[in-house]
Protein backbone atom coordinates (compact mmCIF):
# COMPACT_ATOMS: atom_id res chain seq x y z
CA UNK A 1 0.00 0.00 0.00
CA UNK A 2 1.70 3.38 -1.15
CA UNK A 3 2.25 6.41 1.26
CA UNK A 4 0.54 9.38 0.83
CA UNK A 5 2.39 12.19 -0.75
CA UNK A 6 2.50 15.73 0.90
CA UNK A 7 1.09 17.10 -2.46
CA UNK A 8 -1.78 14.86 -2.27
CA UNK A 9 -3.06 15.86 1.30
CA UNK A 10 -2.53 19.49 0.37
CA UNK A 11 -4.74 18.89 -2.91
CA UNK A 12 -7.16 16.73 -0.36
CA UNK A 13 -6.73 20.12 1.72
CA UNK A 14 -7.68 22.25 -0.84
CA UNK A 15 -11.00 19.60 -2.63
CA UNK A 16 -12.12 20.30 1.09
CA UNK A 17 -12.10 23.45 1.23
CA UNK A 18 -13.84 24.31 -2.32
CA UNK A 19 -16.19 21.90 -1.48
CA UNK A 20 -16.98 23.69 2.01
CA UNK A 21 -17.63 26.78 0.38
CA UNK A 22 -19.53 26.30 -2.91
CA UNK A 23 -20.46 22.53 -2.26
CA UNK A 24 -18.10 21.69 -5.59
CA UNK A 25 -16.80 18.12 -5.64
CA UNK A 26 -14.00 17.96 -7.55
CA UNK A 27 -12.21 14.59 -8.92
CA UNK A 28 -8.95 14.20 -7.40
CA UNK A 29 -7.94 13.52 -11.30
CA UNK A 30 -8.56 17.22 -11.37
CA UNK A 31 -6.19 18.09 -9.16
CA UNK A 32 -3.31 19.56 -12.19
CA UNK A 33 -6.15 23.09 -11.97
CA UNK A 34 -5.12 24.14 -8.73
CA UNK A 35 -1.47 24.67 -10.45
CA UNK A 36 -2.74 26.24 -13.14
CA UNK A 37 -5.81 28.47 -11.65
CA UNK A 38 -4.25 29.38 -8.19
CA UNK A 39 -1.46 31.19 -10.36
CA UNK A 40 -2.43 34.51 -10.02
CA UNK A 41 -4.02 34.36 -6.27
CA UNK A 42 -0.63 32.85 -5.40
CA UNK A 43 1.34 35.65 -7.00
CA UNK A 44 -0.70 38.06 -5.45
CA UNK A 45 0.00 36.54 -2.01
CA UNK A 46 3.49 36.62 -2.20
CA UNK A 47 3.81 32.94 -2.54
CA UNK A 48 5.19 30.81 -6.08
CA UNK A 49 3.89 27.32 -4.71
CA UNK A 50 0.63 25.82 -3.59
CA UNK A 51 1.93 24.37 -0.43
CA UNK A 52 2.58 27.64 0.80
CA UNK A 53 -0.52 28.64 0.49
CA UNK A 54 -1.74 25.38 1.91
CA UNK A 55 0.81 25.84 4.75
CA UNK A 56 -0.56 29.61 5.81
CA UNK A 57 -4.32 28.26 5.38
CA UNK A 58 -4.08 25.28 7.67
CA UNK A 59 -2.05 27.78 10.45
CA UNK A 60 -4.07 31.17 9.97
CA UNK A 61 -7.34 30.35 8.54
CA UNK A 62 -8.63 33.31 6.66
CA UNK A 63 -12.29 32.77 5.33
CA UNK A 64 -11.51 35.83 2.77
CA UNK A 65 -8.19 33.45 1.02
CA UNK A 66 -10.39 30.56 1.42
CA UNK A 67 -12.57 32.16 -0.30
CA UNK A 68 -10.69 33.27 -3.25
CA UNK A 69 -9.25 30.01 -3.52
CA UNK A 70 -13.08 28.57 -4.33
CA UNK A 71 -13.70 31.03 -6.34
CA UNK A 72 -10.74 30.79 -8.47
CA UNK A 73 -11.89 27.03 -8.62
CA UNK A 74 -14.74 28.10 -9.93
CA UNK A 75 -15.06 27.37 -13.66
CA UNK A 76 -16.62 30.89 -15.85
CA UNK A 77 -17.20 29.95 -18.87
CA UNK A 78 -19.47 32.01 -20.73
CA UNK A 79 -20.89 33.70 -24.15
CA UNK A 80 -23.66 35.95 -25.47
CA UNK A 81 -26.35 33.63 -26.02
CA UNK A 82 -25.04 30.34 -25.11
CA UNK A 83 -27.03 27.70 -26.90
CA UNK A 84 -29.50 29.51 -28.87
CA UNK A 85 -32.31 27.18 -28.13
CA UNK A 86 -33.65 28.55 -25.04
CA UNK A 87 -33.47 31.94 -25.74
CA UNK A 88 -35.08 30.99 -29.26
CA UNK A 89 -37.87 28.97 -27.49
CA UNK A 90 -38.63 31.99 -24.72
CA UNK A 91 -38.77 34.26 -27.49
CA UNK A 92 -41.02 32.60 -29.95
CA UNK A 93 -43.57 30.44 -27.13
CA UNK A 94 -42.95 30.65 -23.93
CA UNK A 95 -42.27 34.79 -23.12
CA UNK A 96 -45.47 35.30 -25.02
CA UNK A 97 -47.89 33.31 -22.41
CA UNK A 98 -46.03 35.04 -19.25
CA UNK A 99 -46.19 38.48 -20.88
CA UNK A 100 -49.93 37.63 -21.56
CA UNK A 101 -50.22 36.41 -17.74
CA UNK A 102 -48.52 39.84 -16.24
CA UNK A 103 -50.96 42.36 -18.24
CA UNK A 104 -52.20 43.48 -15.41
CA UNK A 105 -48.78 43.20 -13.34
CA UNK A 106 -46.90 44.77 -16.09
CA UNK A 107 -43.64 43.28 -14.71
CA UNK A 108 -41.17 40.50 -15.36
CA UNK A 109 -38.40 38.75 -13.43
CA UNK A 110 -35.56 37.31 -14.71
CA UNK A 111 -32.63 35.58 -12.64
CA UNK A 112 -29.23 34.39 -13.98
CA UNK A 113 -28.37 32.28 -11.55
CA UNK A 114 -24.19 32.00 -12.09
CA UNK A 115 -24.17 35.10 -14.53
CA UNK A 116 -20.57 34.95 -14.64
CA UNK A 117 -19.29 38.05 -16.72
CA UNK A 118 -22.95 38.83 -17.23
CA UNK A 119 -22.88 37.51 -21.12
CA UNK A 120 -25.93 35.51 -20.10
CA UNK A 121 -27.78 38.53 -18.13
CA UNK A 122 -27.39 41.06 -20.97
CA UNK A 123 -28.38 38.47 -23.93
CA UNK A 124 -31.76 38.60 -21.64
CA UNK A 125 -32.04 42.11 -22.03
CA UNK A 126 -31.11 42.67 -25.75
CA UNK A 127 -33.40 39.81 -26.24
CA UNK A 128 -36.50 41.60 -24.65
CA UNK A 129 -35.48 45.33 -26.29
CA UNK A 130 -35.36 43.78 -30.19
CA UNK A 131 -38.81 41.39 -29.79
CA UNK A 132 -40.72 43.03 -27.11
CA UNK A 133 -40.79 46.57 -27.88
CA UNK A 134 -44.65 46.85 -26.70
CA UNK A 135 -43.19 46.15 -23.21
CA UNK A 136 -41.39 49.17 -22.78
CA UNK A 137 -43.35 50.51 -19.76
CA UNK A 138 -43.15 47.40 -18.15
CA UNK A 139 -41.02 46.62 -14.73
CA UNK A 140 -38.18 44.26 -16.83
CA UNK A 141 -35.29 43.34 -13.90
CA UNK A 142 -32.36 41.07 -14.55
CA UNK A 143 -30.79 39.61 -11.42
CA UNK A 144 -27.02 38.33 -11.93
CA UNK A 145 -25.50 36.23 -9.44
CA UNK A 146 -21.84 35.05 -8.97
CA UNK A 147 -20.12 33.21 -6.29
CA UNK A 148 -16.52 35.30 -7.73
CA UNK A 149 -16.34 38.95 -6.98
CA UNK A 150 -14.30 39.11 -9.95
CA UNK A 151 -16.78 37.83 -12.56
CA UNK A 152 -19.44 40.09 -10.91
CA UNK A 153 -17.18 43.54 -11.34
CA UNK A 154 -16.45 42.76 -15.00
CA UNK A 155 -20.64 41.77 -15.47
CA UNK A 156 -21.15 45.18 -13.73
CA UNK A 157 -18.52 47.30 -16.02
CA UNK A 158 -20.11 45.85 -19.10
CA UNK A 159 -17.00 46.13 -21.02
CA UNK A 160 -16.42 43.13 -23.56
CA UNK A 161 -13.19 42.61 -25.40
CA UNK A 162 -13.48 42.01 -29.38
CA UNK A 163 -12.90 38.21 -28.30
CA UNK A 164 -15.77 38.13 -26.01
CA UNK A 165 -18.20 39.96 -28.18
CA UNK A 166 -17.24 37.74 -31.08
CA UNK A 167 -18.87 34.55 -29.45
CA UNK A 168 -22.20 34.52 -29.98
CA UNK A 169 -23.63 37.70 -30.80
CA UNK A 170 -25.22 38.95 -33.79
CA UNK A 171 -23.50 41.34 -35.57
CA UNK A 172 -26.81 43.57 -35.84
CA UNK A 173 -26.70 43.66 -32.00
CA UNK A 174 -22.98 45.16 -31.37
CA UNK A 175 -23.89 47.92 -33.50
CA UNK A 176 -27.43 48.62 -31.77
CA UNK A 177 -26.56 47.38 -28.20
CA UNK A 178 -22.81 48.62 -27.56
CA UNK A 179 -20.75 51.48 -28.05
CA UNK A 180 -16.98 50.82 -29.38
CA UNK A 181 -14.06 52.17 -27.75
CA UNK A 182 -10.65 50.82 -29.23
CA UNK A 183 -10.45 47.12 -28.71
CA UNK A 184 -13.40 47.32 -25.96
CA UNK A 185 -17.37 47.46 -26.41
CA UNK A 186 -19.92 48.64 -23.83
CA UNK A 187 -23.33 48.02 -23.17
CA UNK A 188 -25.13 51.08 -23.89
CA UNK A 189 -27.16 51.82 -20.89
CA UNK A 190 -30.91 50.98 -22.00
CA UNK A 191 -29.70 47.85 -21.78
CA UNK A 192 -27.07 48.00 -18.67
CA UNK A 193 -30.71 49.45 -16.16
CA UNK A 194 -32.05 46.28 -16.85
CA UNK A 195 -30.15 43.88 -15.39
CA UNK A 196 -28.27 43.84 -11.44
CA UNK A 197 -25.61 41.89 -10.79
CA UNK A 198 -24.12 41.12 -7.29
CA UNK A 199 -22.48 38.35 -5.67
CA UNK A 200 -23.88 34.97 -3.46
CA UNK A 201 -23.08 31.92 -2.84
CA UNK A 202 -26.12 29.79 -4.36
CA UNK A 203 -24.98 26.94 -1.90
CA UNK A 204 -24.51 29.12 1.01
CA UNK A 205 -26.56 29.36 4.45
CA UNK A 206 -28.83 31.33 2.89
CA UNK A 207 -30.31 31.38 -0.60
CA UNK A 208 -29.50 34.35 -2.57
CA UNK A 209 -33.38 35.25 -3.20
CA UNK A 210 -35.62 34.02 -0.03
CA UNK A 211 -38.85 36.48 0.39
CA UNK A 212 -42.02 35.84 -0.38
CA UNK A 213 -41.21 39.25 -2.79
CA UNK A 214 -38.42 37.35 -4.79
CA UNK A 215 -40.72 35.51 -7.56
CA UNK A 216 -39.22 35.12 -10.95
CA UNK A 217 -40.84 34.57 -13.72
CA UNK A 218 -37.68 32.85 -15.77
CA UNK A 219 -34.31 31.48 -13.91
CA UNK A 220 -31.47 30.23 -16.18
CA UNK A 221 -29.50 27.54 -14.12
CA UNK A 222 -27.04 26.26 -16.76
CA UNK A 223 -24.30 23.95 -16.06
CA UNK A 224 -23.94 24.97 -12.59
CA UNK A 225 -24.45 21.60 -11.08
CA UNK A 226 -22.09 19.42 -12.56
CA UNK A 227 -19.91 19.28 -9.65
CA UNK A 228 -22.12 19.53 -7.53
CA UNK A 229 -23.24 16.09 -5.12
CA UNK A 230 -26.83 14.90 -4.93
CA UNK A 231 -27.89 15.87 -2.11
CA UNK A 232 -26.46 19.50 -3.17
CA UNK A 233 -28.29 19.44 -6.03
CA UNK A 234 -31.71 18.62 -4.27
CA UNK A 235 -31.70 21.32 -1.87
CA UNK A 236 -30.10 24.30 -4.38
CA UNK A 237 -33.26 22.86 -6.72
CA UNK A 238 -35.39 23.04 -3.58
CA UNK A 239 -34.77 26.94 -2.97
CA UNK A 240 -34.93 27.32 -6.63
CA UNK A 241 -38.61 26.28 -6.40
CA UNK A 242 -39.20 28.24 -3.71
CA UNK A 243 -38.75 31.72 -5.60
CA UNK A 244 -39.91 30.58 -9.20
CA UNK A 245 -43.86 31.71 -9.79
CA UNK A 246 -45.69 29.17 -10.41
CA UNK A 247 -45.84 29.50 -14.30
CA UNK A 248 -42.46 30.33 -14.35
CA UNK A 249 -39.80 28.64 -16.24
CA UNK A 250 -36.32 26.83 -15.68
CA UNK A 251 -33.42 26.47 -17.65
CA UNK A 252 -30.52 23.90 -16.87
CA UNK A 253 -27.96 22.65 -19.06
CA UNK A 254 -28.50 20.50 -21.38
CA UNK A 255 -26.94 17.73 -19.66
CA UNK A 256 -28.43 18.50 -16.44
CA UNK A 257 -31.70 16.92 -14.55
CA UNK A 258 -33.30 18.20 -11.27
CA UNK A 259 -32.59 15.63 -8.21
CA UNK A 260 -35.92 16.01 -7.15
CA UNK A 261 -38.48 15.08 -9.92
CA UNK A 262 -40.95 15.15 -8.11
CA UNK A 263 -41.79 19.01 -7.78
CA UNK A 264 -40.38 19.34 -11.57
CA UNK A 265 -42.35 19.05 -15.03
CA UNK A 266 -40.02 18.62 -18.07
CA UNK A 267 -41.23 19.93 -20.84
CA UNK A 268 -39.41 19.53 -24.55
CA UNK A 269 -40.00 21.88 -26.83
CA UNK A 270 -37.59 23.76 -29.65
CA UNK A 271 -34.72 21.42 -29.16
CA UNK A 272 -34.25 22.06 -26.05
CA UNK A 273 -35.45 20.92 -22.44
CA UNK A 274 -37.45 23.09 -19.70
CA UNK A 275 -39.21 22.43 -16.10
CA UNK A 276 -42.04 23.86 -14.59
CA UNK A 277 -43.03 23.90 -11.06
CA UNK A 278 -45.31 21.07 -10.18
Amino acid sequence: MGTVTAAATDYMFLRQLVYGVTRNVLDPSRDYLFETRLTKLLRNQGMSRVEELVRRLRTSPNSSLENAVAEAMTINETSFFRDARPFDLLRAELLPKIIEARRFKRSLRFWSAASSTGQEAYSLAMMMLEHFPMLAGWSIQIEGTDICAEVVAHASAGRYQRIEINRGLPARFVVRYFDHQGEHWTVRPEVRKMCNFRQANLCGPRPPFNRASDQFDVIFLRNVMLYFSQETRRTLLASIHNVLAPDGVLFLGSSEQPADPSIWTPLLAGGTCYFKPK
